[in-house]
């Protein structure tokens, strides 16, 4: 059985009295809707992106400070490194100047040595000379002193003994 035109017309009936009595409510729901969007969303995403691009400035800002931190460390670096060349080379220039200060003493020390050295050989070469000399005179004298005293008794004895002998000889006795 079909159902009856009166039932449907019923239903048409209510769905059109539910649906005028829900146009106030979706008039309401889009008055809302757009109050939401004039009030709350609009400047909500202007703030949003107000603070998107502080963010993104700030963290630019950042990134900038960064990269002259860099530089700067860079710099300090360079000049750090420079500074310890210099120190290096001056160090170096006061080795050198101290190493032939050095080199110059020792080369005076070593001459002076040298002459001490040469001074004292001379010194005792000319001691050995005198040394010598004396001992010549010294022997001289002393083949002198022997000479005298040897032949003194050599003579003493000499005669003796030619006496001696004369006598042995002579028919006549000493005693």
């Amino acid at each position: 059985m079909a159902p009856s035109r009166t039932a449907l017309d019923l239903i048409l009936q209510q769905l059109a009295a539910l649906f005028l009595r829900s146009i106030p409510t979706a008039v309401l729901f889009l008055l809302l809707l757009a109050a939401y969007r004039l009030l709350v969303h609009a400047p909500l995403m202007k703030v949003l992106a107000e603070r998107q691009d502080r963010t993104t400035g700030a963290m630019a800002r950042a990134e900038a400070a960064i990269r002259a931190a860099d530089a700067r460390a860079q710099e300090y670096e360079a000049k750090l490194r420079a500074a310890r060349a210099e120190i290096f080379r001056a160090r170096e220039q006061r080795l050198q100047v101290v190493q032939r200060e050095r080199d110059r003493v020792l080369e005076e020390a070593r001459q002076a040595a040298q002459k001490t050295v040469r001074d004292a050989r001379e010194k005792l070469e000319a001691e050995a000379t005198d040394a010598r000399d004396a001992l010549d005179t010294k022997a001289d004298a002393l083949a002198a002193e022997i000479l005298r005293v040897i032949i003194p008794a050599a003579a003493v004895q000499g005669n003796a003994s030619r006496s001696a002998f004369s006598g042995s000889t002579s028919s006549g006795s000493a005693y």
